[in-house]
């Protein structure tokens, strides 16, 4: 919990159903009453990832995925300030878990050291959300006008795999929603879940 704000998030790998479910589960907890706010993928509006993949300039690099790391970070504190609750687009292990894959890090170099403090960051952080949901679906990556998600097409089974050993490396608890549901469902689902945790005041839905 990041002061007095209850902090959700929605992990898995690309094409999962990330973004489309946590601006569903914003969408239930309006509808009740919660001040909710989402927090966004910063991928989509990073001037380096800009730079990488739609003008083709360069590879991602050290300073693109440090620069995704505090940029997610900082999206969280901020919403945190003005509502009672966020739902974020993956958490920040998720960033380290991309670059990983992404990156080169041999042993003692400049990379592998920056990616192993951030590590040791999201360690320290793992506690601050209040509950993490892991989608374990996988949808069709090709969508027209979405150069990023061109750009990692082949990542997305390793990178599910490199997300979870991520989270359990840095203690950061997920809860996987069961596969082959609706978005509807897997609000309900999940709805249920936080109010039986005692999280907030909404009544358990349906199982």
């Amino acid at each position: 919990m990041l002061r007095d704000c209850v902090v959700l998030a929605v992990e898995g790998t690309h094409a999962s159903g990330k973004t489309t479910l946590t601006h569903a589960l914003a969408a239930y907890y309006r509808e009740r009453g919660i001040h909710v706010a989402t927090v966004e993928e910063p991928a989509r509006h990073s001037p380096f990832i800009e730079e990488i993949v739609v003008h083709g300039k360069g590879e991602f690099d050290l300073e693109t995925e440090v620069d995704l790391f505090a940029a997610q970070l900082s999206a969280q504190l901020r919403a945190a300030r003005q509502h009672t609750m966020i739902i974020a687009d993956k958490t920040i292990a998720n960033v380290v878990a991309y670059a990983w894959l992404v990156l080169q890090t041999p042993p003692g170099s400049r990379e592998a050291a920056v990616l192993d403090a951030m590590k040791a960051f999201c360690e320290a952080w793992a506690g601050t959300y209040d509950a993490v949901f892991y989608c374990c679906d996988r949808f069709d990556q090709h969508q027209a006008g979405d150069p990023y998600r061109s750009k990692v097409l082949d990542l997305q089974p390793a990178a599910d795999r490199v997300v979870r050993a991520t989270c359990a490396t840095v203690g950061q608890r997920v809860i996987d929603i069961p596969p082959n549901m609706t978005t509807a469902e897997r609000v309900r689902w999940i709805a249920a879940r936080v109010a039986k945790l005692g999280i907030t005041r909404d009544t358990p839905a349906a199982s």
